[in-house]
Parts: structure tokens; sequence; C-alpha cells
């Protein structure tokens, strides 16, 4: 018989944004289904009417949205290998955003293209670009406010 989680150790309330909305971060960091981009219809509204910043292992496309939270998605193309180094590609990539994504705030759906360097490319400046890249796209969402 399976033993339930003891209740304590589980947070009893998602993290506040400097905005004041909920992130919806599950136990452990992971990404719950709230803060991920899942439909294809959404991926293809951020790529159609979205915006990019480009770095140089990535390209970050990014679209405010109406429902006030930040959701990440990425694409991993066969161009970049068989399947197990594209989902090493995003594990990588999901932990270097899941370290970074505090410094977003703004409601925004981002989209991760990563190109094949990513995969030999050390973690430490796989974080710092994802999170120059998350910080230009929090930059330039805010400048769109004022």
């Amino acid at each position: 018989m399976k033993s339930q989680p003891d209740s304590a150790a589980l947070p009893s309330a998602p993290a506040q944004t400097a905005n004041g909305a909920a992130r919806d971060w599950g136990v452990r960091g992971r990404f719950r289904r709230g803060s991920r981009l899942l439909k294809h219809a959404d991926f293809d509204r951020v790529y159609k009417r979205g915006k990019r910043q480009f770095s140089a292992n990535l390209t970050v496309f990014y679209l405010g949205n109406e429902n006030g939270s930040q959701r990440v998605g990425f694409t991993v193309g066969k161009v970049l290998g068989g399947a197990v180094q594209r989902n090493r590609i995003k594990r990588r990539l999901r932990e270097a955003v899941r370290g970074c994504l505090k410094q977003l705030s703004a409601p925004v759906d981002v989209v991760i293209n990563p190109k094949k360097s990513v995969l030999t490319l050390e973690f430490g400046i796989l974080r710092k670009e994802v999170a120059q890249a998350l910080g230009a796209v929090q930059q330039k969402m805010s400048r769109g406010k004022a």
C-alpha cells in the first residue's frame, strides 16, 4: 500500500510574484500545467503574433497574454538530433529556465527554440544566456506597458 505524502512538506500556497499574482510552481520546483505552454494553438499564436529575442544559442519568442501568468514552452525539432538528444536539451533548458523565471514578472507566453550547440554548451553559460534573454523580454514587456 502506498503511503500518502506528508502534508506538512507540501507548500500551502503558491509564491507571489512582484505584481502580486500567484506563481504556479509545484512541489520541488516542477513546472505545473498552468506554467507551461501545451497546446499547439498557443505555440502557433506566439510564433505568428509574438516578437523574437535572439541570442547565440537560443531564439526566444514571446507574446503578452491576458491571463496574468508566465507560461513557458520549448520546441526542439528533429533536426537537433534523436529523441535522446532532444530530451536532454529540453531537460537542460527547463532547469535553466527554472532558475531564471523569477525575474520575469510580466504576463507573457514564452517559447524557447534552442540551437544544436545547447547540447554541448556548459550549463553555467546556458543559464546565463537564458537569464539574459528572459531579462530582455521583461524589459521589452515593461516598456510596452508604459
